[in-house]
């Protein structure tokens, strides 16, 4: 008798290189790239640490896959917010600054924008990520673009700017009332409503 037969059938691997994706997505955008391991991303999928070089040709890969796909889920759920807007009664730029400009947003990282907690990232790395960065935030950007008839691509960037830009001092600032400042601020320059 031969040893058992240990190969992962191709939809196996595809369910595990997913799983690595999305837990390496929660976990960077967490805690930024240089926070976290392979070795965590593997134990935490339950797989090898080797097994990662069976789908990945390095960490860098990872990270730029795991910023497309965050920022690709972000796209979902911006097209949702404004085919909700368009068949009900609101605003869909208005709908969408409200999501973002969020308390769950700012206080939950793990599963927050990547453009906030990334942003550095892609910066100081460049290369793939960098250009996932870009490629996300050029998508989310149209879709904010064409959201509404007065918005253009300036007001757009604008509007991107200032939503990210809220975020992130939302985030850094160790003071939770200024912090909520920081979001009524930004949301009121959006005009979006308390």
């Amino acid at each position: 008798m031969g040893e058992p037969d240990m190969k992962v059938s191709r939809d196996q691997a595809a369910r595990n290189r997913e799983k690595v994706v999305e837990t390496a997505s929660r976990l960077f955008r967490a805690r930024g790239v240089d926070g976290v391991g392979i070795g965590e991303v593997m134990r935490e999928c339950g797989l090898t640490h080797g097994g990662f070089y069976n789908q990945f040709g390095s960490k860098d890969a990872l990270v730029a896959e795991a910023c497309a796909a965050s920022l690709a889920n972000s796209a979902v759920r911006w097209r949702s917010l404004v085919s909700e807007a368009e068949t009900g009664e609101g605003d869909a730029p208005t709908a969408i600054a409200a999501s973002y400009l969020s308390p769950r947003n700012r206080d939950d990282p793990e599963t927050g924008c990547a453009l906030i907690a990334l942003g550095p990232d892609a910066a100081r790395r460049g290369g793939d990520l960098a250009g996932a960065f870009r490629q996300g935030f050029e998508e989310l950007t149209t879709i904010l673009q064409q959201s509404g008839p007065d918005i253009d691509r300036q007001e757009a960037l604008a509007r991107m700017a200032q939503m990210v830009g809220a975020m992130v001092l939302a985030r850094g600032v160790a003071d939770p009332t200024l912090s909520d400042e920081i979001l009524v601020a930004a949301r009121h320059a959006l005009d979006v409503p308390a």
